[in-house]
């Protein structure tokens, strides 16, 4: 299994103030479902980060997202290892097939790969 890529997601009902604060540091959206919004560099690349106001289909909003290669094979160990799972595995209508697991400090994590 391969880590793509690593998105820290922030809570906040101040969406759009948010868009306009990390647009001062060169962020810029790139995915907007209207209870999420992606910010990234205009270049591309893997530096990310995601203001939510809610999570469309889960209990929670995840502290943080990692996107991996095999999301099936991460579930299989993460289950395995006895974690506490939040959130199932499932396909989302958004194009990311997903779940969301507990860290040992209470985090919750939200573990993808786009379909």
């Amino acid at each position: 299994m391969t880590v793509r890529r690593v998105v820290p997601n922030l809570r906040s009902e101040a969406v759009e103030e948010n868009r306009r604060f990390y647009g001062l540091l060169g962020l810029e959206e790139v995915m907007n479902l209207g209870w999420i919004v992606t910010l990234a560099p205009p270049a591309g690349g893997t530096a990310q980060v995601s203001v939510m106001t809610e999570d469309r289909t889960a209990p929670v909003v995840p502290d943080l997202s990692v996107e991996v290669d095999d999301v099936d094979a991460a579930y299989a160990l993460v289950r395995d290892s006895g974690a506490e799972i939040v959130h199932p595995l499932q396909d989302e209508e958004w194009g990311v097939r997903r779940f969301f697991v507990r860290d040992p400090d209470g985090r919750v994590v939200n573990v993808l790969s786009h379909r």
